[in-house]
């Protein structure tokens, strides 16, 4: 038997860090290969089709796409910017034959970047590079592209791979050239670069159909849906395969639709081809990485595998005395049932049950694959409770290993005194510091994953919001020692009611709020940081005393010191161990674990003793 290539197809991913144009690129690829007809309205930013995504400007589940050049088929794979989404890129890269490395020709590669890369090389897939948004006034291609051969050097690349297609574009403006001097006028010479230098999908000749489950969609209409590329093989609607699980049980299943990518969208095929991404319908058992095959020679192909992960948050139940006001799914046995469900679509994400049976340890990536997965419930209407996203340690022969990430930090020169003594403080380790002609300064540290949460919105403060903060998993090393997660404590209510404006004005003293007059307050929920370490009871419903007795001097008017909204993010950093962020569909409430006043004295007792 031999290799066989089809030579119709492409299967290219991109790799981009986030903002360095991925999605505007591949918009301006589908308007110039004629996915859409002349003057056809559309959206910018296509590929971002959850509200997630065109909210926040970034690509968080990958997705596929597909396009025709030269009666060549294209399939086009959206990959995560963000590390946390390393799930997200494992699963993709199985489908792909080769990968668009799009670098913003300012900030160069970054830390995400690297990963994701890494992940490109490790199964060697052909790179194109692409020096993305050239026609900034702080571009510096030349030098971007030195940290490119660099980085590859370092991510121990083949002679192959080192030698790569370069292309320079502005992908906001749709070209793409040879060089940055050019002047270019559309994305041709990319295309003509995908069918040139990507390979042609391989299979090998006679083998029976094979196909790796890379991701998993649901159809209001047609059920489950099983999305993968073809290995070998054909495959024909209304066929009878079998599904090879983990496990290696066999489970018989019909194809009762089978479709292929066209634009942005689904097209029904009677038969499919090695090297093409098919999406079968009517497969109801069967997971990612699970095999589909001929009954007559079930043979099951590699598994993707990814990375461990290295977070996990509890989830719970909502117990507030306002439980159940928002949210329409509320119960534990369907936040339970959710969260599997996540598990079943998402390989870096892991479900598990707690010794309580109360409560869910969801394990995963980073804290903010954690509050993608939180903000998407609460949109669906469920009503819960988060703890502190916490390390996953390890232990090898009796030491302790920790999760540590490469961190790259971007700041203005007079802010990066203030930024190095608390990443140090914090255990971290300056390797590398470059100064930039335009003041300023690059910092590179070795940190440990603890040390980040909470810490971007400090950072943020640190820097005037001009700091740029970004991160990747870089492996487990040894333990590096304690320091303090947090200098201030909280305010508590010590009872039920309404905030009012007269007790608010006289907790400002005390530390910043977190409410306005007029919210719902309970006891055990938090509604402000204290100024000192400890926490302190307060009383945010107090009015004022009236008497009959006529004051010498009128009232004077309370003006409040006005108060940011708690986002899930903020409240899921700032929160103690000891604390719970409190999620419904309309609101977002930190408070207590143990509401009752007594009740945490009881248990700070229990600690002490």
């Amino acid at each position: 038997m031999k290799n066989t290539p089809n030579t119709s197809v492409r299967n290219i991913a991109i790799i981009a860090h986030v903002d360095h144009g991925k999605t505007t690129l591949v918009d301006a690829m589908f308007k110039q290969s004629g996915v859409f007809r002349e003057g056809q309205v559309t959206d910018d930013r296509l590929m971002d089709s959850m509200d997630l995504e065109r909210e926040r400007g970034i690509t968080i589940a990958a997705k596929n796409c597909a396009i025709n050049w030269n009666n060549t088929k294209i399939n086009i794979i959206d990959t995560p910017g963000h590390a946390d989404f390393g799930g997200e890129v494992e699963r993709a890269l199985s489908m792909a034959d080769g990968a668009i490395l799009l670098v913003d020709a300012s900030e160069g590669p970054l830390p995400q970047t690297r990963f994701v890369l890494n992940k490109a090389l490790q199964k060697g897939l052909k790179i194109i590079v692409v020096i993305n948004k050239i026609d900034r006034d702080d571009a510096r291609p030349a030098e971007v592209l030195d940290e490119i051969y660099s980085l590859l050097i370092d991510l121990d690349a083949t002679d192959e791979q080192i030698e790569f297609p370069l292309l320079y574009a502005i992908g906001r403006q749709g070209v793409a050239m040879k060089s940055p001097d050019d002047e270019g006028h559309n994305l041709h010479l990319l295309l003509d670069m995908i069918v040139k230098e990507i390979p042609a999908p391989a299979t090998i000749e006679g083998e029976p159909f094979q196909m790796l489950v890379s991701d998993l969609s649901y159809s209001d209409y047609l059920g489950r849906l099983a999305i993968g590329k073809i290995i070998n093989g054909s495959v024909a609607s209304r066929k009878n395969l079998v599904c090879i699980h983990e496990d290696g049980k066999l489970v018989p299943l019909k194809i009762s639709k089978l479709q292929v990518y066209s634009g942005i969208g689904l097209q029904e095929t009677p038969e499919a081809f090695a090297g093409d991404i098919i999406v079968l319908s009517g497969i109801e058992d069967v997971n990612i990485g699970d095999t589909i095959c001929t009954g007559e020679a079930p043979k099951a192909l590699p598994r993707i595998r990814v990375d461990e992960p290295t977070v996990f948050m509890n989830f719970t139940n909502n117990t507030s005395p306002l439980a159940g006001r928002d949210g329409k799914l509320v119960q534990m046995s369907k936040i339970r049932a959710r969260l599997i469900k996540e598990s079943l679509m998402n390989v870096s994400i892991r479900v598990e049950e707690a010794e309580d049976k109360e409560t869910i340890i969801v394990k995963g990536r980073g804290e903010f694959q954690m509050v993608i997965l939180i903000e998407t419930m609460r949109r669906e209407g469920f009503e819960l409770c988060v703890g502190r996203p916490q390390v996953i340690f390890r232990y090898d022969q009796g030491k302790k290993l920790e999760p540590i990430e490469n961190l790259l930090i971007d700041c203005e020169a007079v802010y990066s005194g203030t930024v190095t003594e608390k990443l140090l403080r914090k255990k971290g380790s300056l390797t590398r510091m470059e100064h930039r002609d335009n003041g300023r300064v690059r910092l590179e540290f070795s940190i440990p994953s603890r040390s980040l949460i909470g810490y971007r919105d400090e950072f943020l403060t640190d820097t005037r919001g001009t700091g740029i903060m970004n991160s990747a998993y870089a492996g487990y090393e040894k333990y590096r020692g304690d320091f303090p997660a947090r200098f201030t404590g909280s305010l508590v209510s010590d009872r039920q009611g309404n905030a009012v404006p007269f007790a608010l004005f006289n907790l400002e003293a005390r530390g910043n709020l977190m409410i306005q007059p007029g919210d719902d307050v309970y006891e055990g929920m938090v509604v402000g940081e204290h100024s000192r370490s400890n926490d302190l009871n307060v009383n945010p419903t107090k009015t004022k005393n009236l008497t009959n007795m006529r004051a010498s001097g009128k009232d004077e008017a309370v003006i409040l010191t006005p108060v940011l909204p708690m986002t899930l993010e903020k409240s899921i950093q700032f929160i103690g161990d000891d604390e719970l962020v409190e999620v419904t569909p309309k609101i977002i409430r930190i408070r207590k674990t143990i509401l009752s006043m007594h009740g945490r004295k009881v248990e700070r007792r229990g600690v002490a003793a």
